[in-house]
């Protein structure tokens, strides 16, 4: 489902999925209570989100919608202007699984939507990471005591996928297979209660693991 309030930006995005033999648009909304609707009643398996929009806005919605269902709700891939908004932490907080920016290229558009739609989060891409450390500094810090119930291997990995680091390349790190960096991961997120590694990382963030990158001066 496509959820934007200008209906030449919903399809043009509609038509770029319609062209794809594995993908289809079942809905388009004008805002976010419309999304809301037409989400309970259709189920689409990804929902590219904006975020600004009159009325109920996307942050709104899609603290709504992943709320919904649990693991049946939709995964939402925000549609974002980079120099705009500064509502991404909140969003992630609500359930997105990723982010693109609207000028994307229609490769990238598609590849988001296959990464979300398979039960990933667009993390490694460079978009989601200029965006996660351009306002992780705005979040409210969590208990370090959340971190008690880790191994010292989960919590190196914990640290190395809020790097933006893919399982193969944490397994290369570790030398280890990336079966067992996977089992590591699921291990993490069951005990830390999260869904995803946007919120994995979100969470390192938050704990100190991780801290946004800044650019060197001469």
């Amino acid at each position: 489902m496509v959820v934007d309030d200008q209906a030449v930006v919903r399809a043009g995005f509609a038509a770029i999925v319609d062209a794809e033999p594995d993908l289809h648009v079942v809905a388009e909304a004008r805002d976010g209570a419309q999304a809301v609707r037409l989400a309970r009643e259709l189920s689409p398996d990804v929902v590219l989100m904006d975020i600004r929009m009159p009325g109920m806005d996307g942050l709104t919605a899609t603290r709504l919608l992943t709320a919904d269902a649990g693991a049946a709700a939709p995964r939402v891939l925000v549609l974002t202007t980079f120099d705009q908004d500064a509502y991404v932490h909140d969003a992630l907080r609500a359930g997105a699984s990723g982010f693109l920016l609207k000028d994307a290229l229609p490769e990238e558009l598609l590849a988001g939507i296959r990464v979300v739609a398979s039960g990933e989060a667009m993390l490694a891409p460079t978009v989601t990471r200029r965006l996660i450390d351009a306002f992780a500094d705005t979040a409210p810090a969590s208990d370090p005591e959340l971190l008690t119930s880790l191994t010292p291997r989960e919590r190196e990995v914990l640290t190395l996928v809020a790097a933006g680091h893919t399982n193969a390349e944490i397994a290369e790190t570790l030398g280890v297979t990336t079966g067992t960096v996977k089992s590591h991961v699921n291990a993490l997120l069951g005990k830390l209660d999260l869904r995803d590694r946007v919120q994995a990382t979100i969470l390192a963030y938050d704990l100190g693991l991780a801290r946004p990158r800044r650019p060197h001066r001469e």
